[in-house]
């Protein structure tokens, strides 16, 4: 596998949200290849601290390679976890409870994760129908394939690809996988293409490929990547002090809803009777997309949304 590689979107919009500040202790909750993690570590030196964690092995390893010639070992810590224990992981690098002064969440995949064919993401490449962002642990999409009953399958493409045509999708699916298992990624991109006629969907000016709800669907279940936001969001407000800030990227409208509602139940904004305590300021009423010179030399940040609130 080549080096892990990665282009932060929106990093000049989370610099001037999260202000890292000399001396500052930072949690990036989803390291990838370290681009929104290099400028926070950058801006609180010389005596701040950055705590990266990322479920991929090769994320890790090559933002350690970058770093131990950049920054001090005392600098900085690396853990390979999912984020949703983020408070355990936390407490074990030293970071208490109330001393955070920013926490960076940027979630989904990574374009390296993307285009590295065997990881099986993507339909681009004939690979095995893997799809976990730790490729050490847990059931692939392959299994979950092989094992839902039609029912699950169906509501999972349905609810995390918010695909309409799911229950044909998944019809197909369990059809198909009693004659043969379904174990590659062209394999299940050409079945749902059959499934829903060949028809992709239009986004702006681009065809939309048929299978890509489905794929995003089952990468979402693979990776729990919906339980891991609601699990660790509360833990993050915890640990950050106060004034500290809070800086979530999301990709799709799943979890940005789920961030949105989130900042708005931590802010108080509907509980007019105060009957919850407000332990966030939501700083962004819209969340902050890439402007148009982003967009165009980086497409994936298309889809990024910021959302930054402070603690009170």
């Amino acid at each position: 596998m080549t080096g892990f590689t990665h282009t932060p979107v929106l990093l000049p919009a989370v610099l001037e949200w999260l202000q890292p500040r000399a001396g500052g202790i930072y949690i990036d909750a989803t390291l990838g290849g370290g681009g929104h993690a290099t400028a926070l570590l950058e801006q609180a030196q010389p005596d701040g601290r950055l705590l990266g964690i990322d479920a991929d092995p090769a994320a890790l390893a090559t933002v350690q390679q970058r770093w131990q010639a950049q920054f001090p070992p005392s600098a900085y810590q690396l853990v390979q976890h999912r984020f949703e224990r983020l408070a355990d992981i936390a407490a074990d690098a030293g970071i208490a409870a109330g001393q955070a002064a920013g926490i960076l969440f940027d979630l989904g995949v990574s374009s390296h994760q993307l285009d590295t064919a065997e990881r099986g993401f993507s339909f681009q490449h004939d690979a095995p129908l893997d799809m976990r962002l730790d490729p050490t642990r847990g059931a692939t999409a392959a299994d979950l394939i092989a094992e839902l009953r039609e029912t699950d399958l169906a509501n999972i493409i349905y609810q995390y690809g918010e695909e309409r045509m799911s229950r044909r999708i998944a019809q197909r699916i369990v059809a198909q996988r009693t004659q043969q298992p379904i174990t590659t990624t062209q394999q299940l991109a050409a079945l749902v293409a059959q499934a829903v006629g060949g028809r992709g969907t239009q986004r702006g000016a681009r065809q939309i490929h048929p299978a890509t709800r489905t794929f995003q669907a089952l990468r979402i279940a693979v990776n729990r990547e919906l339980e891991q936001i609601e699990h660790a969001l509360p833990q993050a407000v915890t640990l950050l002090e106060r004034g500290g800030r809070l800086a979530v990227i999301s990709f799709h409208s799943l979890e940005d809803r789920i961030v949105k509602q989130f900042f708005r139940n931590q802010s108080g904004y509907d509980d007019p009777d105060q009957l919850r305590p407000v332990r966030l300021r939501v700083l962004t009423r819209k969340p902050i997309s890439a402007d148009a010179a982003e967009q165009h030399a980086n497409p994936r940040s298309r889809s990024a949304k910021l959302r930054v609130a402070e603690r009170v």
